[in-house]
């Protein structure tokens, strides 16, 4: 996959409603990400309630969709295909996810199995780190929203109802130290391995 020349201008605007995301088309949104994703060189993503796509299984990705109107499955399948940026290119990705995000049951106890273990499999690549944190571990700040930091260049955060993105340096810095507080907290490696293993024991 070649490089592309970051471009703040294609960046996200300040504020897209979930209206207009979906009039743009969710297979567009995939496009954009992948663009974006091969054009930076460190990915930050803080994930407190949902597993995001690249670390997803076909069948999670699908059931993340399931509000979502009309056949999904051109965007499953970008989303699917989107996942090889965590092997290809120089982006370095870290991925923090609290055990409500691991464990939140979109699909059957086997399929959560599934999903748990591509979690597995995708913290043992050489350009992911992957994190948990455990339920009882005490954090000075409350896990708010699921957010993304991209270099140092701008952050998004999601929410019900759309998607913010903030480029301000001064934004930047505090999803940047928010984050760093956050990864502080979290087990990596074979930590994590083991414990996302043992949340799926049963």
């Amino acid at each position: 996959m070649g490089e592309v020349e970051y471009d703040d201008a294609a960046a996200p605007p300040g504020w897209r409603g979930k209206g207009g995301l979906r009039g743009r088309g969710l297979e567009a949104r995939q496009d954009e990400l992948r663009s974006l994703e091969v054009s930076v060189t460190e990915a930050r993503y803080f994930l407190p309630a949902m597993v995001t796509g690249l670390l997803a299984t076909p069948e999670y990705i699908r059931a993340s969709l399931a509000d979502s109107p009309g056949d999904v499955s051109a965007t499953v399948a970008k989303k699917i295909a989107r996942q090889e940026v965590l092997r290809e290119g120089s982006c370095s990705f870290t991925f923090l996810l609290t055990e409500q995000a691991v464990r939140w049951a979109l699909l059957s106890p086997e399929g959560m199995v599934e999903q748990a273990a591509r979690l597995v499999e995708v913290s043992r690549l050489e350009r992911v780190r992957l994190g948990v944190i455990p339920l009882g571990t005490v954090l000075p700040r409350g896990p708010m929203n699921t957010f993304t930091v991209y270099d140092d260049r701008f952050a998004t955060v999601e929410i019900f109802t759309g998607r913010l993105a903030f480029r301000d340096s001064r934004d930047v810095e505090t999803y940047r130290e928010l984050f760093a507080m956050y990864e502080e907290h979290a087990l990596f490696g074979d930590q994590a391995r083991e414990r996302i293993r043992s949340w799926f024991e049963a």
